[in-house]
């Protein structure tokens, strides 16, 4: 065996053997631990579970409006992205759309719910301006909003990326067929477009149905399954198996959604190239999209202004005189600032050795000869991850976990992050690797170079760009993240987002938004500063 082969075969198996031990063992556990009875191996507690009224109306619930959420996420993520590229209107202001769309992914889902209570409540900013309160917050339509708002970004970016490979030239041939405007929309952008909505929907559909954060604020007296799991682990007598058939029952609906992905790739549509053509002019188009799309951001933006504002005024909403009292207070206890340094050890270090690993799983998949079963596994390990819900993982780690010595350590943290997030960094890499000169490798071994010398000198500085934003990912994430986390924290490990569910039972709101802002801000850095050298070195 060649040295080089040698080398791709110990970074395999060390990939291998890390989600081996850190994905399919704990999964193992959780499914062993939800058919294991007093009676020995059975079934019986999925039917109990499927008989009892409480789980069903919980699991009908999460369903319904995570449906509602994904079908309003889906309208919505397409009007901005074809306001962004779809019309004539002006480069800056559609690079404001794609910055501000992006922008609540760098807070914390739980603190949706807390700004939308601020804003909608009896005594909220927004209720005030229209008074009187728009709809009940807590519930159906408080858990509509939040999901909405939750998902808007992913789908937005999905839904963007599928524009770039819409052939616009096909608008032109509709123009001069004389098609009318609603044919030819039809014909040449949402046809060519149909498997990527699906999917939008799909993501959409997903990403509410297993958020717990949203839930964990505005849920009141309208059950969803994730919050069963979570009452059902960390009440007064957390019943394990119970736990585990609510989780497992939790993967379903992910699992059906990655099959339905797949089955969706069938609709998209391939162009042997894709001509560079202006979208045709139409003021009437331009002007209707830029009002929806300052509607859509402006409503998003709306919810979230009450966050900045309750913290700095004496006592919000009665006293809206100026005060940095409650600021001055939550940054000077220490408590505050320890989980908040701690929540910045967990995202770099989950940034760090979550970049290493994706990276080098995607480069043993795109640049080297290892056989297809191999690079098959890779590829089944980041879709295993992408359908796992955070709060299955972290579940899976408290059973398997429960008496080794890394329970409660940061360490068990850092990887669930790892594991959890895996699936886009690596596809991103794999993408991005795939596209540079396949020639490299074999130009470095004719120079004497081993083969890690090449990736070194030769592969890592083309694609730096594409590990800087993978390293922006798993950063955003690990700081945000709370579903993953939520059984694993203790109290020395606790972090913001786990802090912030805390002070919830205290009603410290004005901490809590203090806390999220610090979350928002640091993120805020992280990506400005990403973003800043990608471009210096994009220049150079």
């Amino acid at each position: 065996m060649r040295k080089g082969q040698l080398e791709h075969q110990m970074i395999l198996s060390s990939i291998v053997l890390f989600f081996v031990v850190f994905l399919v063992a704990p999964l193992g556990v959780l499914f062993a631990f939800s058919i294991h009875t007093e009676q020995g191996v059975s079934l019986l507690q999925y039917g109990a579970a499927l008989q009892e009224p409480s789980i069903l109306k919980s699991f009908q619930n999460s369903v319904g409006v995570s449906a509602c959420a994904a079908g309003v996420t889906t309208m919505l993520a397409f009007v901005l992205a074809y306001a962004v590229n779809g019309t004539n209107l002006s480069g800056r202001f559609k690079r404001i759309i794609r910055t501000s769309v992006l922008a609540p992914m760098l807070l914390p889902t739980i603190t949706y719910g807390f700004a939308i209570m601020y804003s909608f409540g009896k005594q909220g900013l927004l209720t005030k301006l229209f008074g009187g309160e728009i709809f009940p917050i807590y519930g159906m339509w408080g858990l509509l909003l939040g999901y909405v708002i939750y998902t808007l970004p992913p789908a937005f970016l999905l839904l963007d990326n599928a524009f770039g490979y819409v052939d616009k030239k096909f608008i032109i041939v509709s123009e001069l067929m004389e098609d009318g405007f609603w044919r030819s929309f039809n014909n040449t952008i949402v046809q060519p477009l149909a498997g990527a909505l699906g999917g939008v929907f799909i993501v959409s559909f997903i990403l509410s149905f297993t958020d717990f954060g949203i839930p964990a604020s505005l849920g009141g007296s309208f059950p969803v399954i994730a919050i069963d799991l979570y009452q059902v682990m960390l009440g007064s007598v957390p019943n394990f198996s119970g736990g585990a058939v609510i989780a497992m029952l939790m993967l379903l609906p992910a699992a059906a959604g990655v099959v339905a992905l797949t089955y969706l790739n069938r609709f998209n549509f391939y162009y042997d190239a894709i001509s560079v053509q202006e979208v045709p002019e139409n003021n009437w188009r331009d002007r209707c999209f830029a009002v929806l799309s300052v509607t859509i951001l402006m409503a998003v933006f709306a919810v979230f202004i009450v966050m900045f504002i309750a913290p700095v005024v004496k006592n919000f909403p009665y006293d809206m005189n100026f005060s940095l009292e409650f600021v001055e207070t939550a940054l000077a206890g220490q408590a505050l600032l320890q989980v908040y340094k701690n929540s910045l050890l967990v995202a770099l270090a989950s940034a760090v050795v979550g970049t290493a690993g994706a990276y080098g799983a995607a480069i043993l998949n795109a640049r080297t000869s290892l056989n297809r079963k191999s690079k098959m596994s890779l590829d089944s390990f980041a879709m295993i991850t992408n359908t796992v819900p955070g709060m299955v993982l972290g579940l899976s780690y408290l059973l398997l976990f429960n008496d080794s010595d890394i329970k409660g350590t940061f360490f068990i943290i850092i990887v669930c992050n790892v594991v959890h997030f895996f699936a886009t960094p690596y596809l991103m890499a794999k993408n991005s690797l795939s596209k540079l000169n396949p020639a490299w490798e074999t130009t470095g071994e004719l120079m004497g170079d081993t083969w890690l010398k090449t990736v070194a000198r030769v592969i890592i500085p083309n694609s730096k760009t594409t590990i800087v934003d993978m390293f922006s990912y798993y950063f955003i994430n690990a700081m945000v993240t709370i579903s993953a986390i939520i059984f694993l924290v203790a109290a020395r490990t606790s972090v913001v987002t786990s802090k912030i569910k805390e002070l919830q039972h205290y009603a410290n709101f004005n901490e809590i938004f203090v806390l999220s802002i610090l979350i928002f801000m640091t993120n805020l850095v992280v990506k400005i500063g990403c973003d800043y050298a990608n471009k210096k070195m994009s220049s150079s």
